[in-house]
């Protein structure tokens, strides 16, 4: 694959994204890509800290772009990705065949077929909805098991199991998250489950992956521009817990990277530790402080301050707890907010570049993102 050019200019609002590759994600920056490398393309940064990485979607076009990645999340399944894609050399025949060998260990019932495998016609049967098909599920049971017998390095491992999550992730039943399942079998699920070769940076640049608490991370990475996607808790009062507990929305991956067999709880089968009261976030919760002042705002103001980069890139939501005077306040005393984009979700449109005193206004809206560079 070609790589982007190094650094592209801007033309006009928005730049050029190069491909990347992903699961379904409730917090996928697919869309923003553009916005995004349009505004780092506004900085002399060389070096980025993706501080929320999560699918690694940004990083990788990052990487593609030719800047030099330091990537952080701590979802398990995230670490695995970031290792996969911006770390693995570029040898496609030696991971072309061992994927090859996983394509063809013969299917067994295990332990992921008991609990999240369903035959196509006894899906309901027994009062539960599943995300994939037997069939597939006795592929995942015998790849699993092979990919622990077969010793790999860490990095064979990651790109092993990043082809065998985004396999699964073309064949199952849900709406793109796994705390409830179709009531009926999504068209895909029939097809079978086929590992290929992730979409591998081809980078002379060496990136570092963690799986940190972001300001423990946030305090020790230098770099020229760090972004940050926090998860954010809902600003609907009758809806305290927030807008998406990733945790618990993925846990399935965080499973099959373990492979841990965990317990179980509810109709979906979820990891008993990604409850909201075990697995929450601080940029999550609807709580406020002595102060008044609600916890996840507290939280922004903390990492923006923290932060070791001469650039700050923030994307925020107009459903998020922090209201638009209080995320102004926050970045106003972190440092200047330079340009700040908006994107209309409920139009499907992004909306040109906004001056920085016209935002406030447009926050008060439903479905409205944004991004802030803030220049420090």
């Amino acid at each position: 694959m070609i790589e982007q050019e190094l650094f592209p200019e801007v033309h006009g609002k928005m730049a050029v994204s190069p491909d990347t590759e992903g699961i379904k994600y409730a917090g996928s920056k697919l869309k923003l890509l553009p916005h995004i490398l349009a505004l780092a393309g506004r900085t002399d940064a060389r070096t980025i800290f993706d501080g929320f990485s999560g699918t690694t979607r940004v990083s990788q076009a990052f990487a593609r772009c030719g800047y030099q990645v330091t990537l952080n999340d701590i979802a398990v399944w995230s670490e695995t990705f970031g290792k996969c894609y911006l770390q693995a050399p570029n040898d496609k025949v030696h991971f072309n065949a061992l994927l090859a060998h996983l394509n063809n260990v013969t299917p067994i019932d295990g332990w992921y077929t008991e609990h999240y495998g369903c035959a196509a016609d006894d899906l309901g049967f027994n009062g539960k909805k599943y995300p994939w098909q037997i069939h597939n599920t006795r592929k995942l049971d015998a790849i699993r098991e092979e990919i622990e017998r077969l010793n790999l390095s860490d990095i064979e491992k990651a790109v092993a199991l990043t082809s065998l999550i985004l396999a699964l992730d073309k064949v199952d039943s849900t709406l793109g998250h796994f705390v409830s399942y179709l009531r009926e079998w999504a068209p895909r699920s029939y097809n079978s489950l086929l590992l290929r070769l992730p979409a591998i940076v081809n980078s002379n640049q060496k990136h570092e992956i963690l799986r940190s608490d972001i300001f423990e991370a946030a305090k020790n990475v230098e770099c020229d521009l760090a972004y940050y996607d926090p998860p954010y808790g809902s600003n609907n009062e009758k809806m305290p817990p927030s807008r998406v507990r990733y945790a618990s929305y993925y846990h399935i991956w965080t499973t099959i990277i373990l492979n841990d067999k965990p317990k179980l709880v509810g109709k979906a089968n979820r990891r008993a530790d990604v409850s909201d009261t075990l697995a929450g976030s601080l940029f999550e919760d609807f709580r406020q402080n002595e102060h008044g002042e609600f916890l996840a705002v507290s939280a922004i103001k903390e990492l923006l301050q923290c932060t070791k980069a001469h650039w700050i890139l923030l994307s925020y939501s107009s459903g998020g707890r922090a209201t638009a005077n209080e995320l102004n306040k926050a970045i106003s005393e972190s440092g200047k907010l330079v340009e700040v984009i908006e994107i209309d979700y409920k139009k499907h449109v992004m909306a040109n570049m906004k001056w920085t005193n016209e935002w406030l206004s447009e926050a008060e809206q439903a479905n409205r993102e944004f991004l802030f560079l803030i220049e420090r």
